[in-house]
C-alpha cells in the first residue's frame, strides 16, 4: 500500500466547503470522483482540514492510498484536464505510509482580505468594510493572541473536537496599499470558524468598539457569543500547510 500528498487549489465560492456534505457539493466529493475516475477504482481522499462554505484554498493538502499498479506517471495532467476549471492540482507527491494529511501537519497558515474600495472584480475575494480600520490597535490585539491557548470564544458552537487548544505562531495585519488590508495568522491547529470569528473580532477594535483589556476578556471568557460576528467566508484563504520533513519519500 502506497501513500501520497496532493496538494491543491480551489475557488470555494461554488462549494459548500471540502468536506462531503449531504446538502450541496464539497471539494473532497469532487477529487474523490475524478480520481476514481481516472484511476479505474475507489479512492478515498483524506484532507488537511475542512475549510467552510465559500472558502478557498492556494495550497489545501490531501492524502490517498493505492496499492493497485503505480501510478500513472502522467496522472497530475490527466486529473487537471479532468477537474472543473476551480480546482488545480499542484503536485502528487509519495510520503510514509503512516504520514497524515490532517494529523501530521505541525502548522496551517490563512490570509484574510479586506477592503474599503467598491469594487464589482474584487468582491469575491475581498471582504468590504465602509471605515478606515486602525490597523495599529488590531495589531497590538494579534499579539494577545499568542499569549493564549483556549479559542472557544472564536470557536463554532458543538462542534465535535476534543479540545480547544490552540497555539498562535503568528498573527498579522498589513496596509498592502491605500484601502486594503491583509491579515496572516499561523497556528498549529484551527478550529471551526475561528479565522473568521477572529477577523470578524479584531475588525470591532478596528472600527474603535473593541479595546485590548475588552479583547482579553472576550478570549478568557470562553463563550462564543460574546466575541464578535464571523467575517465573510469569501476573503478567506487556506495559505500553506506544514509537515514535518521526514514524512516525505
Amino acid at each position: 500500500m502506497a501513500r501520497f500528498f496532493i496538494t491543491l487549489s480551489y475557488n470555494g465560492e461554488k462549494y459548500v466547503g471540502w468536506q462531503i456534505q449531504p446538502n450541496g457539493m464539497g471539494v473532497q466529493q469532487v477529487l474523490q470522483e475524478a480520481m476514481s475516475t481516472i484511476l479505474r477504482g475507489n479512492v478515498e481522499v483524506v484532507g488537511a482540514g475542512r475549510t467552510d462554505a465559500g472558502v478557498h484554498a492556494r495550497a489545501m493538502v490531501a492524502h490517498f492510498d493505492w496499492d493497485e499498479a503505480p501510478i500513472p506517471g502522467d496522472l497530475l495532467q490527466r486529473l487537471n484536464n479532468f477537474l472543473p476549471r476551480d480546482i488545480a492540482l499542484t503536485s502528487i507527491q509519495p510520503v510514509q505510509p503512516d504520514a497524515h494529511a490532517r494529523f501530521s501537519a505541525i502548522s496551517r497558515v490563512y490570509s484574510y482580505h479586506v477592503t474599503t474600495v467598491k469594487d464589482p472584480f474584487l468582491h469575491p475575494f475581498y471582504y468590504r468594510v465602509h471605515y478606515q480600520p486602525d490597523i495599529d490597535l488590531m495589531n497590538r490585539l494579534c499579539s494577545i493572541l499568542k499569549e493564549y491557548d483556549d479559542f472557544t470564544s472564536f470557536s463554532k458552537l458543538h462542534t465535535d473536537v476534543k479540545t480547544n487548544n490552540c497555539r498562535v505562531f503568528h498573527a498579522e495585519w498589513e496596509q498592502k496599499e491605500e484601502g486594503f488590508y491583509h491579515f496572516t495568522i499561523q497556528a498549529d491547529r484551527f478550529l471551526r470558524n475561528m479565522v473568521r470569528a477572529i477577523v470578524g473580532t479584531l475588525l470591532e477594535a478596528g472600527r474603535g468598539r473593541l479595546d485590548e483589556r475588552g479583547f482579553r476578556r472576550i478570549i478568557e471568557a470562553r463563550n462564543r457569543g460574546v466575541a464578535g460576528d464571523s467575517a465573510p467566508g469569501n476573503a478567506l484563504f487556506l495559505e500553506q500547510v506544514f509537515y514535518p520533513d521526514d514524512i516525505w519519500l
